[in-house]
C-alpha cells in the first residue's frame, strides 16, 4: 500500500490508477474500521489526516480526468477531518523518486 507524495501528473498509469485504488482501501480502513492493513505505516501516517487524503484524492481525480480517464468513486467530503496536510513520510519525496526512478516505469520524475 502507497500513498505518494509526489504530484500526480508525474505518476505513470499504473502509479496513478494504482494510487487511487489504494487510496479508497486506505479510505475504508480509516473510516469505516477495517481491520486490514490497519497498522500498515501507509495508513498509520494517515491517521488524523483525513481532510488531507481527502484533497490527494481530488488530486489524482482533476489528473486521471485530464488523462481521459472516467471517475466514479467519489469520496463522502463529510469525513473528511483533521488535519488538511501531511507532514509525516514513510519515504521522504526524494526517496519515493528514487524508487520510482528505480522501476523504469515511465514515471516523469
Amino acid at each position: 500500500m502507497r500513498i505518494w507524495d509526489l504530484p500526480p501528473e508525474c505518476l505513470c498509469r499504473q502509479h496513478l490508477l494504482g494510487e487511487h485504488r489504494e487510496l479508497h482501501a486506505l479510505w475504508s480502513i480509516l473510516t469505516e474500521g477495517k481491520p486490514g492493513f490497519a497498522n500498515h505505516p501507509e495508513t498509520r501516517r494517515w491517521r488524523g489526516k483525513l481532510k488531507a487524503l481527502f484533497l490527494r484524492h481530488d488530486q489524482l481525480v482533476a489528473e486521471m480526468q485530464r488523462r481521459g480517464y472516467q471517475h466514479r468513486s467519489p469520496l463522502p467530503a463529510a469525513l473528511a477531518t483533521g488535519a488538511a496536510v501531511q507532514t509525516e513520510y514513510v519515504d521522504t519525496p526524494e526517496e519515493q523518486r528514487r524508487l520510482l526512478r528505480e522501476k523504469g516505469c515511465g514515471c516523469g520524475v
